[in-house]
């Protein structure tokens, strides 16, 4: 039998995707893209935006009609949330919220042992009852769908942001327990794995035995020897010195993103958010004081309720000052269940559309910049992949590109009449071959 796949949202969403993959993989199925013809399509949504959402609907449904034979499986935190509507949506479709996910992972096993006869999920046991094992099942060897690994070492939030539906979707905060993230990470070490991304919902709030993040990144660089470790999104108000501290080792990708959100006070303060535009310029300057050329992207949320000119200017300069080098800008969009949802004084879209128009151009000029900073120098980067016709990395003149192994050179030298061009990443997020 066949499974494809497809992913909406975040890394963490990326990283369960991956392990589903590996567990319909090691019971015999064949892995194909969501365009090929397949017996089963998991679909795992987002719920941060209704545009996420939309597209997922859309993706059901065209392929509800394009393989009417097939079974449909709908998770993800879309599923968590809106449950019965996205069981209307076609009948060959089963929704499995994200609270129960991890019962999917039983799945092929179980497909295996009726031989294809019919299978109600709901019969299919909850392995884990504590929470706290079950987030956590998600753990991948080998990768399907991307050369680095990654290791989700929590889930959930406590911050309940006027915005945001993901508390809602995936519960308070929990984290893995220290000596179970160590171990993950020697296996993917052992298995081959130059690089591990850390996620999380919010993996500055990692709490666990004693341990916070420092000191599980300060762990992870005694357990292994050579993997780059980087790290998803951090919450500004967290950054200390304890933590850059921690960040200072090579090893540690010099590629960080922060969910600036706002640069202005009082819609930050409306948003629920932990802290003032001068907390992110410290959380900033810390962040350059160990890793000076370090690539720092941010989140932007522009349009919510109350912002004016005024707050939209002080994000615009916050930014320009603190010199990111790339922005996710997003327009707001009332969440159902969210504070924000309830909030009267709206932006009118036309002045909000302008305000992210006006912020991509911007990121588009601040990524130019840093990029050009890169010209002609020789850096050090994970192959992610070999081609031997011409491809242009990313917006970058031809930089070199030195493997992060020794095979990189043989590699290269390897076409047969053709030379070998790779592409890979480096440890500040440039795309380079």
């Amino acid at each position: 039998m066949k499974a494809a796949f497809y992913t909406f949202g975040c890394k963490l969403n990326q990283l369960e995707t991956e392990a589903l993959a590996s567990s319909f993989r090691g019971q015999g199925f064949s892995i194909v893209k969501v365009n090929q013809q397949a017996d089963f399509y998991i679909i795992n949504t987002c719920t941060v935006t209704s545009k996420s959402e939309q597209k997922a609907r859309r993706l059901i449904r065209n392929l509800a009609r394009s393989h009417p034979q097939a079974r449909l499986i709908v998770t993800g935190c879309y599923a968590q949330m809106n449950e019965s509507g996205l069981a209307g949506l076609a009948d060959n479709l089963i929704v499995v919220s994200q609270s129960r996910k991890d019962i999917l992972l039983d799945l092929p096993g179980l497909l295996r042992s009726q031989a294809g006869d019919p299978v109600d999920l709901k019969q299919l046991p909850v392995i884990s009852p504590a929470r706290e094992n079950s987030v956590f099942r998600f753990q991948v060897e080998q990768f399907s769908f991307h050369s680095r690994a990654f290791l989700k070492i929590q889930d959930g939030c406590d911050y309940g942001c006027a915005y945001c539906r993901i508390p809602l979707a995936r519960g308070g905060s929990v984290s893995l327990n220290p000596e179970e993230a160590l171990s993950r990470a020697v296996k993917l070490e052992k298995n081959g794995y130059r690089e591990v991304v850390l996620t999380g919902v919010n993996i500055t709030s990692y709490n666990c035995r004693g341990w916070t993040l420092p000191e599980l990144i300060e762990g992870f660089l005694k357990a292994t020897s050579s993997m780059r470790l980087r790290l998803s999104s951090l919450e500004p108000e967290m950054i200390n010195e304890q933590l850059v501290e921690a960040l200072s080792d090579e090893r540690v990708c010099p590629h960080f993103h922060i969910p600036l959100q706002s640069g202005s006070d009082r819609v930050l303060m409306l948003m629920g958010r932990r802290y003032k535009a001068k907390r992110v310029s410290r959380a900033v300057d810390l962040l350059r004081k160990v890793k000076p050329e370090a690539f720092l992207a941010a989140d932007v949320l522009i349009g919510f309720p109350g912002e004016n000119e005024d707050d939209f200017q002080a994000t615009r300069e916050l930014i320009e000052e603190l010199r990111f080098s790339r922005l996710h800008v997003f327009p707001f969009s009332p969440r159902p269940g969210t504070a924000a949802e309830k909030m009267k004084e709206h932006t009118p879209e036309r002045i909000r559309d302008q305000r992210v128009k006006e912020l991509i151009s911007l990121s588009k000029e601040l990524l130019g910049r840093y990029k050009q900073r890169f010209l002609g120098r020789r850096v050090e980067a994970i192959l992610e992949c070999s081609s031997t016709t011409p491809v242009t990395a990313a917006g970058i003149a031809p930089v070199p590109a030195s493997g992060a192994s020794s095979d990189f050179a043989s590699a290269a030298a390897s076409g047969e009449g053709q030379a070998k061009r790779w592409r890979g990443l480096t440890g500040n997020y440039l795309k380079v071959e």
